[in-house]
């Protein structure tokens, strides 16, 4: 187990690391949400031109492929702690036999650039809590798995560098591993007792800190232009909640871009919207981002064959683009960290596609 960051703190000191968007307000007067509308255009400039992006979820779950003690469970991999209904002690030592060798961020990349993407998000911490990276602030990431000594998220960003591929970060609001939350025991099914899990009374100003400080390294060591936020619907995290978290990232990089779900999606939009598994009929008056799945679930699945053919996936582009909006495709990479063939297959025909659409 790694030596954590421990600080023997007082008075203002302990507020401060309580809450570290303090220092970054103290030391900027910027109101990032009522930037002018140029500078808006500007900041979302690359990524109105950029058009198309891969997706990667990849965690914990991806070596269960959806199934689970034996059995196949239902709903999308990356729920399984949630559809199976796993305590939280019990998923964790999932990190023991978590180990794929395989992940070769390199030639994911370099798929991205022959499918004609200009960008990339990978889930660095989904729902799960497990954190593709070696944090200071957690002992449930990639440095305390059988990968210790990679670091997934520096191999994806030094690729995407190279490439020219502007690289970003999936982060999740809600965490089922932190001590700070726990299963709603009087949850009636799946999603009222994992997705509306409860926020234990006194913890959330520390859950807050741990969120700020963990995107602090994601932007600070991988130099991230994204963060793509999901979870935003648990009852604990209001709209104050996503807008002080906005304000702080934008302090640490002002030319970063945030996705609504950092608040309240429904009510948010800065800096895009983003309809899932679905796209507006008609243009919108902002910034927004289809996301996909290649087949039908996000984390890899062994037992999910509903592809979506190269044709599919161009015209839902051609579709999606026509009315002002990006595609996020999907990719879910197995236990070994191999992008599925079929996957590997489907993209590099969609390349080739839009190639010849361009010529």
């Amino acid at each position: 187990m790694k030596t954590k960051r421990i600080l023997l703190l007082t008075g203002w000191m302990l507020l401060l690391l309580l809450h570290p968007g303090i220092t970054a307000r103290a030391q900027a007067t910027t109101d990032y949400l009522k930037e002018t509308p140029e500078a808006f255009r500007a900041r979302m400039k690359w990524f109105n031109d950029a058009r198309f992006g891969m997706f990667i979820h990849f965690g914990l779950y991806s070596q269960l492929g959806g199934i689970y003690n034996g059995q196949e469970v239902g709903g999308y991999a990356e729920w399984i702690q949630s559809s199976a209904d796993i305590a939280a002690d019990e998923y964790a030592r999932l990190i023991n036999t978590w180990k794929p060798t395989k992940f070769n961020a390199r030639k994911i990349v370099k798929l991205a650039k022959k499918a004609g993407m200009k960008y990339l998000v990978i889930t660095t911490k989904h729902h799960e809590g497990f954190c593709l990276w070696d944090s200071d602030y957690t002992d449930f990431d990639i440095a305390a798995s059988p990968m210790k000594g990679r670091d997934f998220i520096a191999e994806l960003s030094e690729a995407c560098k190279k490439e020219g591929i502007v690289f970003g970060t999936y982060y999740s609001i809600i965490d089922w591993h932190h001590p700070s939350q726990m299963r709603n025991a009087a949850g009636k099914n799946g999603w009222d007792k994992w997705a509306q899990l409860t926020m234990k009374p006194g913890r959330k100003s520390e859950y807050i800190a741990y969120m700020k400080h963990q995107i602090k390294e994601l932007i600070e060591r991988y130099d991230t232009d994204i963060l793509w936020f999901d979870g935003d619907w648990v009852n604990w995290w209001t709209m104050e909640d996503g807008k002080d978290l906005y304000q702080y990232i934008r302090s640490l990089k002002p030319s970063i871009i945030i996705n609504n779900r950092v608040a309240k999606r429904a009510q948010f939009q800065k800096d895009f919207g983003t309809p899932e598994q679905e796209h507006p009929a008609n243009a919108l008056d902002y910034f927004w981002e289809a996301c996909y799945t290649l087949n039908e679930s996000w984390g890899f699945k062994a037992s999910d064959h509903q592809w979506k053919s190269a044709d599919n996936v161009v015209k839902k582009l051609e579709d999606i683009n026509g009315k002002g909006g990006n595609l996020l495709l999907n990719i879910g990479p197995d236990g070994n960290g191999r992008v599925p063939e079929e996957s590997i297959k489907i993209l590099k025909e969609v390349g080739k596609i839009l190639k010849a659409k361009n010529r």
